[in-house]
C-alpha cells in the first residue's frame, strides 16, 4: 500500500525537475560563481538567471535578494539587521520604540531571534506577544494601541500549523495611518506557491523563504530586503551575494529552486487554486465521514486551501498520528518542529480554544502538485480509519458488539486502570479507574454493551471516588450496588476475589490474576503465606512505571530483563528463515492493525496483541520459553517494552523489531500491507 504524504507544511517531497537541476549543477555546472574563468562564469549566469525568475516572481522590484539556507538564516538575519539600526539609531540619540512585537502564532523560531538577539545586542527591549483573534489573525485593536511603542513588528504571511492567511493589507494600512517606522518583517515560508506576492509594493522590510516547502531541497531559501531598509550580514567573509551573505553558494540548491520556480511561472505544473479548494472540500467530507463529532480548528475562507487542521472528540493527537500513520497516511500534530515534545499546540491555545482541542489537534496539508488519485486514495483510507475506530469503541457504531474475554490496561500519567470483561456474561469491573479515562472506559462498555458489575480501588483513591462517580454518571448508572466487592463476584465463569492487606485490597481472578497497588515483594507476602498466589500467577499494578505486568516470580527474584534481543529489518529474513516457529506480534493498538488491513511477514504468524493487552497473553507465552516471539509496533517504542515484560518475566526468546514499522518501510523489507 503506497505512502500517501500529507504533511506538507513540514516539508516536500523533490520535484523531479528540481533533482535533474541540482544533479546537472553538480556534475556539469559545478563551478564557483565568483571565479572568473568560463565554467565559474557559467555558475554565475546559472544563479543570476534563478535570482531574476525569483525576483519577477515575488516582485522584488528595487528591493535585495539573497540566497541563504532557508527561512531560519532569513529570520535571523532579519532580526539581527533590524536590531542593529535599532541600536544606531538610539545611540545618535534618536527616538526607538520599547517593543518587539510578535504575532501569538509565530514560528518559534522568530521570538527566539527576537530574545537571542536583544541579548546580546544589549538592547533590553520588551519581547512581547501579538494576540491573535478566535480566527488565528492578528489582533488589529491589541495591534493598534501598541504600534506606537515598536521597534519591530513580525508577523507571518500564512500559519504553518493551521494555515490561516494573515491580513497584512490592514497591518499595513495601521502601520501607514500611525505613522509607525517599526521595521517589519513577514515570515513569507508558507505563502511561497500559495499566495499572489508583490513584495515590493508592501510597506515589508523583511521576507524570509525556505525552498523545501515547495519540492525544493532542502538547504536552499531566500531573503528579500526592501529598498532602504537596513541590513547587517549574518555572515561575513569573501563577501558572495554582493557582500550579503559570505560563503561560496548553494548551487546544487540554487539551481533545484530554480527548476520549482520556472514550475510556478509556467502556470502548468501545479494545481490551481480552485483545484486545491476542491481537494480540501474531498478531504472534509471525508474525515466528517469518519470521524463523527470532528472539529477543524481553522476558518476555512480566511486559510490556505491545502492545510487542515482537526480535533476528534475523545482521541489524543498521538492516537490519531498512529491510526493515521498505520494506513500509510501520513500527517503531523502542529509544527513539525515542536510535534516531538507533546505538548497542547500554542498556536492554537493563543487562539482560546479549548484546552481538549489544543491537545488533540492533527494537521493535514498537502501541495501545489498534488493529484486528483491521491486525493481519492487518501479519502478511502481515511474513511477505513474511522471504520477501524468504530470497530475498537472509539467511535460510536452501529455494528452489533462482539464482545471479548479481556484484561486491558489503560494508562495515563503513571497510573493504571484496569477493565475486565466477560465476553459469556456481557459484564466488566473496572480496577482503580483514573478521571482522565473515563470517557475512554464508558465508551468501551457501551459499544460492547457490558454490563458494569463493579467500580473497585486496591488503594484509596487520591480523588476520592471523583472517577468512579464520574462513569457512573457518564454510563448513567446509579451508584447503588456499584461501589465495591463484598468477599467475592461472579464474572462468568470466572471469580473476582476481594482479599484484605493491610489497607489495601488485592483482587484476585482465579490465580491467574492479581490486581494489587504496588509490586513491591513484601506486599507479596501475606498472599504467598495464604497460598493465594502461584509463581506465575500475573501481576497487575495501579502504577505504571513501564514494566506492564509482573508474575510472582519475577517480583521475589527481582528479575531485570535479560540482554536486549533486538535486529534491524534487514535482519528479520534471516531470522525468519533459521525459526519457522517464530511468532510475529503486532503490539499495535487494534484500531492500527485494522487501519492498514492486516500484515503479513513472509507467510509467518502474525497475531495482534495490543500492548494495552498483552497482561492477559503472557501467561500462555510464558508457556512456550523458547519459542521466539518477535514484538513490532510502528516506531519500536512499544514492541521495545512488551519485549523487556517478556523477557524479565523469564522469556528467553522474546525480540523486538528495531525501529518497528518505520524502519521496516524505509528498508524495503518484505512486509506486505493490504491494500
Amino acid at each position: 500500500m503506497k505512502e500517501i504524504y500529507l504533511d506538507s507544511n513540514a516539508t516536500t517531497c523533490v520535484l523531479p525537475a528540481a533533482v535533474a537541476a541540482a544533479r546537472q549543477a553538480m556534475e556539469q555546472g559545478y563551478g564557483n560563481p565568483s571565479s572568473t574563468h568560463a565554467t565559474g562564469l557559467q555558475a554565475k549566469a546559472m544563479m543570476d538567471g534563478v535570482r531574476r525568475r525569483a525576483s519577477g516572481l515575488l516582485g522584488v522590484g528595487d528591493g535585495r535578494l539573497m540566497f541563504n539556507s532557508g527561512a531560519t538564516e532569513g529570520i535571523q538575519t532579519a532580526v539581527l539587521s533590524a536590531l542593529c539600526a535599532l541600536r544606531e539609531r538610539r545611540a545618535a540619540g534618536k527616538r526607538i520604540g520599547s517593543l518587539l512585537l510578535y504575532g501569538a502564532t509565530e514560528h518559534k523560531a522568530v521570538p527566539e531571534s527576537l530574545a537571542h538577539w536583544n541579548r546580546l545586542l544589549g538592547l533590553g527591549l520588551e519581547v512581547r506577544k501579538l494576540p491573535v483573534d478566535a480566527q488565528g489573525r492578528h489582533d488589529l485593536q491589541a495591534l493598534d494601541a501598541l504600534i506606537g511603542d515598536a521597534a519591530m513588528l513580525c508577523t507571518m504571511a500564512a500559519n504553518n500549523e493551521t494555515g490561516v492567511v494573515s491580513d497584512l493589507s490592514a497591518i499595513a494600512r495601521l502601520l501607514q495611518e500611525r505613522g509607525a517606522d517599526a521595521y517589519w518583517m513577514v515570515d513569507c515560508v508558507q505563502a511561497l506557491g500559495k499566495l499572489k506576492l508583490n513584495l515590493a509594493a508592501t510597506r515589508i522590510d523583511y521576507a524570509p523563504f525556505s525552498g523545501h516547502k515547495l519540492y525544493a531541497p532542502k538547504g536552499i531559501g531566500m531573503l528579500y530586503v526592501r529598498a532602504g531598509a537596513p541590513f547587517t550580514p549574518l555572515m561575513m567573509g569573501g563577501g558572495q551575494e554582493a557582500g550579503l551573505r559570505s560563503g561560496t553558494e548553494n548551487m546544487a540548491g540554487i539551481a533545484a529552486l530554480g527548476a520549482v520556480l520556472a514550475a510556478l511561472d509556467d502556470g502548468k505544473t501545479f494545481r490551481s487554486h480552485a483545484d486545491l479548494a476542491a481537494f480540501r472540500e474531498q478531504l472534509v467530507a471525508s474525515l466528517e465521514r469518519a470521524f463523527p463529532g470532528i472539529v477543524f480548528n481553522m476558518p476555512f475562507d480566511l486559510s490556505l486551501s491545502t492545510t487542515l487542521n482537526f480535533s476528534v472528540p475523545g482521541l489524543s493527537s498521538k492516537e490519531l498520528l498512529d491510526l493515521f500513520d498505520a494506513a500509510r497516511v501520513r500527517v503531523s500534530s502542529g509544527s513539525a518542529c515542536s510535534a516531538a515534545k507533546a505538548l497542547p499546540s500554542y498556536v492554537l491555545e493563543a487562539m482560546h480554544v479549548p484546552q481538549w482541542r489544543a491537545s488533540s489537534a492533527i494537521r493535514l496539508s498537502f501541495g501545489p502538485l498534488i493529484d486528483a488519485a491521491t486525493i481519492t486514495a487518501a479519502c478511502a483510507r481515511i474513511e477505513r480509519c474511522g471504520e477501524a475506530l468504530r470497530s475498537s469503541c472509539l467511535l460510536p457504531s452501529a455494528l452489533a458488539p462482539s464482545p471479548q474475554d479481556g484484561v486491558i490496561q489503560l494508562s495515563v500519567d503513571g497510573q493504571c486502570t484496569w477493565l475486565l470483561s466477560d465476553a459469556a456474561s456481557a459484564s466488566c469491573v473496572v480496577i482503580d479507574p483514573v478521571a482522565a479515562l473515563v470517557p475512554r472506559l464508558a465508551a468501551f462498555i457501551r459499544c460492547q454493551h457490558l454490563a458494569l458489575r463493579a467500580i473497585v480501588h486496591t488503594t484509596a483513591p487520591a480523588d476520592h471516588g471523583v472517577a468512579r462517580l464520574a462513569l457512573l454518571q457518564e454510563l448513567e448508572i446509579e451508584q447503588v450496588g456499584h461501589v465495591d466487592i463484598d468477599g467475592e463476584l461472579a464474572l462468568g465463569q470466572q471469580r473476582l476475589r476481594r482479599i484484605e492487606c493491610g489497607d489495601n485490597h488485592v483482587y484476585l481472578l482465579e490465580q491467574r490474576f492479581a490486581f494489587i497497588g504496588t509490586l513491591a515483594p513484601e506486599a507479596l507476602t501475606p498472599l504467598l503465606d495464604a497460598a493465594l498466589l502461584t509463581p506465575d500467577t500475573v501481576l497487575c499494578a495501579s502504577g505504571d512505571d513501564g514494566s506492564i505486568c509482573g508474575t510472582v516470580h519475577s517480583v521475589q527474584d527481582g528479575s531485570v530483563p535479560s540482554a536486549e534481543l533486538q535486529f534491524d529489518a534487514a535482519a528479520l529474513p534471516a531470522f525468519l528463515r533459521q525459526h519457522p516457529d517464530a511468532i510475529l506480534v503486532d503490539v499495535r493498538e487494534a484500531y492500527e492493525h485494522a487501519a492498514c488491513a492486516g500484515t503479513v511477514f513472509e507467510g509467518c504468524e502474525v497475531r495482534s496483541v495490543p500492548l494495552s493487552r498483552l497482561a492477559g497473553q503472557v501467561a500462555a507465552w510464558l508457556q512456550q520459553p523458547q519459542r521466539p516471539l518477535v514484538f513490532f509496533c510502528r516506531s519500536g517504542n512499544r514492541s521495545a517494552r512488551a519485549s523487556a515484560c517478556l523477557r524479565r518475566l523469564g522469556h528467553g526468546a522474546a525480540w523486538q523489531l528495531n525501529g518497528g514499522m518505520a524502519m521496516a518501510d524505509a528498508t524495503r523489507h518484505p512486509l506486505a500491507i493490504a491494500a
